[in-house]
């Protein structure tokens, strides 16, 4: 048995589909005893959470399972090791890097947080 990290794609589409197309990239670490094995694990799990709810407008979402993109044997669990690795294009560059310096904020501040909650509680 291996660890495998597999990319399923879903494509969200909100009421009648009239918005540019959204889709949602998703790793998911699988333990299978090959690459077919961990491919059909893929497949199965991503039709499992195919998903249609209302929103806040109370217009349907669909979150519709496209397929497995790609799929990466992990030979060994490393501290540090790379998972993943994806290249954007942004068309204004600053206001891309105040975004992501927001997001680390919100998370150093989130997992500042709930150590603080959990040390209270011991």
């Amino acid at each position: 048995m291996k660890w495998y990290l597999a990319k399923l794609i879903f494509r969200i589409i909100c009421g009648e589909g009239n918005h540019t197309p959204q889709f949602d990239e998703q790793l998911r670490l699988l333990y299978a005893e090959n690459e077919i094995h961990a491919f059909q694990k893929a497949r199965i799990l991503g039709d499992a959470e195919e998903d249609s709810f209302l929103n806040n407008d109370q217009k349907p979402v669909h979150w519709k399972f496209v397929d497995v993109t790609e799929l990466y044997v992990l030979n060994e669990l490393i501290d540090g090791a790379e998972l993943y690795s994806r290249i954007n294009e942004e068309e204004d560059g600053d206001a891309y890097m105040k975004i992501i310096k927001k997001r680390a904020n919100y998370l150093h501040e989130t997992c500042l947080q709930n150590t603080f909650e959990m040390i209270k509680t011991t």
